[in-house]
């Protein structure tokens, strides 16, 4: 973390409170979590404004910090997990997550001060990658455990706050890690209007923790667990096989900015109605769909455009493959429920050839890929060749392919999530700095269009700016 314009308040450890801690809980993992074990934390941070007699530290720390401190352990008591770690002790084949209301368990919270330019740090044309890493903490993992979540409370004086927040991957995906943000703003938004010891929680925010609901008839998380043993071994031959450090994808920063890009209802659909007309010209004899999603509209778009600059400033850089993550939650035979809480997600590959997002018509053949591959998903089923995935993510990186990824969803809803000082002014994911990964998010005005967040090599940036805006201006 660049500390460097970031003053450390306060550093504690939030706990559920004490009435809701008897005894310690463990949950095992399944096979959608195991897959993650080794991956990065998912980093987001969501930015608010506030008038300047808020934002004065004094008020700031005095009143609004301690009701986010106080509705952060009421989450916790409906989350009791998330204040656990992972383990994996050397008599169990597979780590689990556990509770230990005993053990030195809860979640980090830092409390800080940021002299950085609060509008500079969220406007959405480039500016240096590594400003928004300073608001995200860090999260813990060392060969004998690893946390679960961590936050930051950052103050900007005159303007408003941040809250940062570090995710393991292997305990939550996207839509969990929503939902416990929101049960928190929701709680938050009760104990400033009611002053409630112990608020409820709506129903929606409830987690459902049961890992017997996700059926396991192939041994995939026995399977996925010896995969990461073998690379552990290979990787770092003098280290326990049970080693829980998150392997190091570190941010790239030298040299790269971070920017946001708005696609509009109307530019979708512009795009999609000059792919579904081209589509009609190149593949006569195939039917043509009646429409496509804004997610398949928008992740081809992107990520073509992220190759072509790519490749316009480096051409030995040519080779591109794209993998999205599918919330498997009503895709699954029986369906599980939309509240279930962990990952229930699997990441999928598009049948795409190397050379298709740089081609001219790169749009066009990308989205037909994605298209395709969702119809797949619909008729074979969410986990066909679930077993090949982790190895598949290997061999494209051997073969010397980019491979391009998404975080985040426009259905997420992130900027509906207000603590009682409005809605966000701006929402992050940090951590597509740590790959080749476009973060993205409902726009913020709830017009239908989406948010796309990048982080390229500055030069790579210009180009890939110039190309995104150029193709919004051809009719």
């Amino acid at each position: 973390m660049d500390s460097n314009n970031l003053k450390i308040h306060e550093h504690i450890k939030v706990v559920p409170p004490s009435s809701s801690t008897q005894t310690t809980t463990i949950i095992p993992l399944t096979f959608f979590d195991i897959f993650w074990l080794k991956f990065h934390p998912v980093e987001r941070v969501f930015f608010y404004t506030l008038p300047n007699s808020q934002s004065h530290p004094s008020f700031f720390f005095q009143e609004i910090v301690p009701i986010l401190k106080s509705s952060l352990s009421l989450t916790l008591k409906h989350f009791l997990p998330l204040a656990g770690k992972i383990v994996w002790p050397s008599d169990s084949s597979k780590p689990f997550l556990q509770f230990n209301p005993n053990d030195d368990d809860g979640v980090s919270l830092l409390i800080a001060e940021s002299d950085l330019d609060f509008n500079h740090v969220i406007e959405n044309s480039p500016h240096e990658a590594s400003l928004s890493r300073s608001l995200i903490p860090l999260l813990e993992s060392t060969d004998s455990f690893a946390s679960i979540i961590s936050i930051q409370i950052t103050l900007f004086p005159k303007s408003g706050f941040s809250i940062g927040i570090s995710t393991h991957h292997a305990v939550l995906d996207g839509k969990s890690s929503t939902m416990f943000i929101k049960a928190w703003a929701y709680l938050c938004n009760k104990t400033i209007e009611t002053l409630e010891d112990s608020p409820t929680l709506l129903p929606k925010f409830e987690p459902l923790f049961n890992r017997e609901i996700i059926q396991d008839p192939n041994d995939l998380a026995a399977d996925f667990t010896n995969i990461w043993i073998d690379i552990m071994k290979q990787k770092l031959p003098n280290e326990k096989v049970n080693n829980l450090e998150i392997f190091p994808f570190e941010p790239k920063l030298k040299d790269y900015v971070r920017a946001t890009f708005k696609l509009t209802h109307g530019d979708l659909d512009k795009i999609k109605q000059r792919v579904l007309s081209k589509w009609e010209i190149l593949y006569p004899n195939e039917s043509k769909p009646q429409s496509l999603s804004t997610f398949v509209i928008a992740c081809a778009y992107s990520h073509v455009t992220i190759a072509k600059a790519m490749n316009g400033v480096d051409k030995e850089k040519e080779k591109f493959s794209f993998v999205f993550s599918v919330d498997c939650r009503a895709r699954l035979e029986p369906p599980i429920p939309n509240n279930y809480f962990g990952n229930c997600v699997w990441a999928q590959f598009p049948d795409t050839q190397a050379l298709d997002f740089i081609k001219e018509d790169g749009v066009l053949l990308v989205a037909k890929c994605i298209h395709e591959k969702i119809l797949m998903i619909g008729e074979k089923g969410v986990l066909e060749g679930a077993k090949d995935c982790i190895n598949k993510f290997i061999s494209l990186g051997r073969e010397g392919f980019e491979v391009m990824g998404v975080a985040g969803s426009n259905r997420f809803g992130v900027y509906e999530t207000d603590f009682g000082w409005g809605r966000p002014e701006k929402v992050e994911i940090v951590s597509i700095d740590r790959g080749l990964t476009i973060g993205l998010a409902e726009s913020k005005d709830g017009n239908g269009g989406v948010e796309v967040g990048v982080v390229l090599n500055k030069d790579v940036m210009d180009l890939f700016r110039n190309l995104f805006l150029e193709g919004l201006r051809i009719d």
